[in-house]
Parts: structure tokens; C-alpha cells; sequence
């Protein structure tokens, strides 16, 4: 019998989102439950694609409910159980005055080492997932930055650029859907 594997998502903070990339991704998962024995997916935050891909395995799990989804959350993010969304969603609506989603999961892990990493909290947050998964998805362009903020500018490494040669360091199955 074959073991069950795990894939993690890590991906830039804002992506260009087309109807192809939605299929691409959502055929791409799909094949990983039904053909390579995925029950697992990792998930971080801060990211349109992590939310993106989210999406898209909370729809799979209609037709493949065995499925999981994990959030990897840092710092002072928090992911949201599946359990819990409804009552979450309706109090920051409430305290927004505007409809608030969350995406959410089914399980959240933490460890240590990322709640005592500072501003690497990310970074090792990510390194964690990949050496967790057997296959790693993701949105990486060489070439983006992001958004100049209004605090501060943008200095050092991009975590998904330092993520992405982690994961082809350890040897992973890498599935890039940037296409530029």
C-alpha cells in the first residue's frame, strides 16, 4: 500500500489571478489526490495565491472530503477552523461594517522555532512546510517585488524566492505555476 503524501503552497503576495491559472491549479491538485495519493495540503498566509489555492482544495474536498488542509500560521497571524468560520466571519463583519471571508482549515500547526524566529518567522515558517511535504506548489516570478509601503520599503530576500531554492535544495517535487 502506498503512503499518503502532503503538499505545501507558498506563493507571493499578490499574483495575477486568470481563469487559466484557476483551471491549471485545480487540475494540478486534483491529479495529486486522485493519481500521486495527496490527502494533505499546507498553507501559510499573507499570500493571494495561498488563498487562491485554498479555495480551490476547500472545492475538491466536496468530491474528495478525505482531504486536509493544514494552515502554518507565524507570528501574530491566526488561521481560522473550519469549525469556527461561520461565527468569525459574522463578528469582523460586524466589526467591519462590510462582508469579511476567510478562507480556513482543518487543522493549524505550530512549533516553536517559528514564534522565536523575528522577522525570519516567515522564512522558517515555510521551511518548516517543505520539509513536511513530499510536493511543493508554487507561485515564484524572479522578478517581483512587492509593493512599496507606506512605512518602509522593501529590502532583502522575497520568502518565496528563498522558500523555492530551499525546496529544490531538499530534493521536493516543485510545480511552479508563475508562467512568465
Amino acid at each position: 500500500m502506498q503512503t499518503l503524501k502532503t503538499c505545501c503552497v507558498i506563493g507571493h503576495r499578490e499574483i495575477e489571478i486568470t481563469e487559466k491559472l484557476k483551471r491549471e491549479i485545480y487540475g494540478y491538485i486534483e491529479n495529486l489526490i486522485v493519481n500521486e495519493r495527496v490527502e494533505t495540503f499546507l498553507f501559510g498566509s499573507k499570500s493571494e495565491f495561498d488563498d487562491l489555492c485554498n479555495g480551490i482544495v476547500t472545492k475538491l474536498k466536496e468530491r474528495y472530503p478525505y482531504i486536509k488542509r493544514v494552515g502554518y500560521a507565524c507570528l501574530c497571524e491566526t488561521v481560522t477552523l473550519e469549525k469556527d468560520k461561520e461565527t468569525q466571519e459574522r463578528i469582523l463583519s460586524d466589526s467591519f461594517k462590510r462582508k469579511v471571508r476567510l478562507y480556513c482549515v482543518d487543522e493549524e500547526r505550530e512549533s516553536k522555532k517559528r514564534v522565536f524566529s523575528g522577522k525570519g518567522a516567515y522564512v522558517e515558517r515555510n521551511c518548516e512546510m517543505i520539509d513536511d511535504s513530499d510536493y511543493c506548489l508554487f507561485y515564484y516570478n524572479k522578478k517581483y517585488r512587492p509593493r512599496q509601503r507606506e512605512y518602509g520599503s522593501y529590502t532583502g530576500n522575497l520568502g518565496t524566492a528563498v522558500a523555492y531554492e530551499y525546496a529544490k535544495r531538499k530534493n521536493k517535487t516543485i510545480k511552479n505555476f508563475y508562467d512568465g
